[in-house]
């Protein structure tokens, strides 16, 4: 995914989770803010309390790939930030593509470019 299409500094993380909406559901939560740009801004966040650097980078790699496999299905325009749940360690890799598409769907951000 390009640079212009990532969320990188704390300042744009903290400007989606004060202003935008958040939208959740078995295994994610999803915080969406409309934004200036016309491009689709992503971030991820995961913290220690999910285990081991292997772990988080494990989810955290998964949320990427099936994010790059269908940004062309999410609309143009907004910053998304994604935070998995607990129970995001135990499930499947198709599992957490369907929540994942389940609450894009939800915040009504997907469509067509």
């Amino acid at each position: 995914m390009d640079k212009k299409n990532r969320l990188l500094k704390n300042m744009e993380f903290q400007k989606v989770y004060n202003e935008g909406k958040n939208y959740w559901n078995r295994n994610l939560v999803l915080y969406v803010r409309k934004n200036d740009l016309e491009e689709t801004r992503i971030g991820y966040t995961i913290t220690k309390k999910y285990g081991n650097a292997v772990v988080r980078n494990r989810i955290r790699r998964q949320m990427k790939e099936i994010v790059r496999l269908n940004f062309h299905k999410i609309k143009g325009g907004y910053d998304l930030v994604f935070i998995p749940k607990k129970n995001t360690i135990d499930i499947s890799y198709k599992e957490l593509e369907g929540s994942i598409m389940h609450i894009l769907k939800i915040a009504r951000v997907l469509g067509t470019r």
